[in-house]
């Protein structure tokens, strides 16, 4: 009788503490506008295909900065826990480990169906483990492509961005950026729109998706667009607290991960559209836009692979072991 009352007792204890962590309201946390921008539509059908599976599970989403934290400390409130979710550039965690700059690395993910490419490689595995190394898990696999626009000039080879003042988003593309000539500023997307307005830059580099979600166009007037070469790719995924993903029993976390794969899919196809969208705004606007010829393009590429390309394999040997697993995938 005693064992039994014991027993019972862990099972209370155990069911208590269960019925507690499925409470828990998981958090999460990006910097852009909601029900518009790509990364918080995308965001919102991974919380319906799991709650689809596991209703238990409760989210909340803080677009535009809610939740009060800026973007680049994300990556701290992930780390200590106390963020469970974040839609995460992964160039803004370069301060905490130099080697993230890789998934922004210039001329390596040329197109959208590149990007896809990567799922399921030895890059990827690298990555993941770069990312668990950091405090965090990375849950879906959202590349955005990128564009130059700027006030007075069009850009085209590496030449045309002389004497210009640019954002870029991550070091080793100012370094291939001064390199041609430009002085870089850094700062995270949410600053791009008023720094273009008071001249702390005439010149910027972000996704296609944020140069319509937050107006840029309104702020200069030539691009240089991603519609067939994409210099400037990057990862900014939907990325989990690793201490809370361990929380996570291993069912939910395949729920997580086959949520995450319809969003891909989803993305991928924003994506497509946002490229679009962002030259129609300019067009509107009466700005000029310009596609990137194969020239140019392959011109960046021989300037990045002397500056970042080789900078970044220099910095340590996971660098260079994720850049030689990116560069593999063909």
């Amino acid at each position: 009788m005693k064992a039994f009352m014991r027993w019972s007792a862990a099972f209370a204890l155990v069911a208590f503490a269960s019925a507690g962590a499925v409470a828990q309201e998981i958090k999460i946390s990006h910097q852009w506008k909601a029900n518009a921008d790509g990364r918080d539509l995308a965001t919102r059908l991974f919380v319906k295909e799991v709650n689809a599976k596991d209703p238990n599970l409760k989210f909340r989403i803080y677009p535009a900065q809610s939740l009060g934290i800026k973007p680049v400390a994300q990556l701290d409130a992930l780390q200590n826990g106390t963020l469970e979710m974040a839609v995460f550039p992964m160039s803004y965690a370069v301060g905490k480990a130099q080697e993230f700059s890789i998934i922004i690395m210039p001329g390596t993910v040329p197109t959208l169906d590149h990007a896809m490419k990567l799922r399921g490689t030895a890059f990827q595995k690298k990555l993941q483990d770069l990312a668990h190394a950091n405090g965090i898990h990375i849950v879906s696999w959202w590349w955005t492509p990128g564009a130059f626009a700027t006030k007075d000039r069009e850009i085209t080879g590496p030449k045309s961005v002389d004497g210009l003042k640019m954002r870029a988003a991550d070091p080793t593309f100012e370094s291939m950026l001064k390199a041609a000539g430009a002085s870089v500023v850094s700062m995270p997307s949410t600053e791009i729109y008023p720094s273009l307005q008071s001249g702390v830059i005439n010149g910027t580099l972000t996704s296609a998706e944020t140069f319509v979600s937050m107006r840029l166009y309104e702020q200069t007037k030539f691009a240089t667009t991603p519609s067939k070469f994409s210099l400037w790719m990057l990862l900014q995924p939907l990325v989990m607290s690793k201490q809370h993903w361990d929380k996570l029993t291993p069912a939910q976390q395949k729920i997580f991960e086959e949520a995450a794969a319809k969003s891909d899919a989803y993305f991928l196809g924003l994506q497509r559209e946002a490229v679009d969208k962002m030259e129609d705004a300019y067009k509107k606007a009466g700005a000029k836009v310009h596609e990137m010829t194969q020239a140019e393009y392959d011109q960046w590429v021989a300037l990045a692979k002397d500056t970042a390309w080789k900078e970044f394999a220099g910095k340590s040997p996971t660098a260079k072991e994720l850049i030689d697993a990116l560069l593999a995938v063909k």
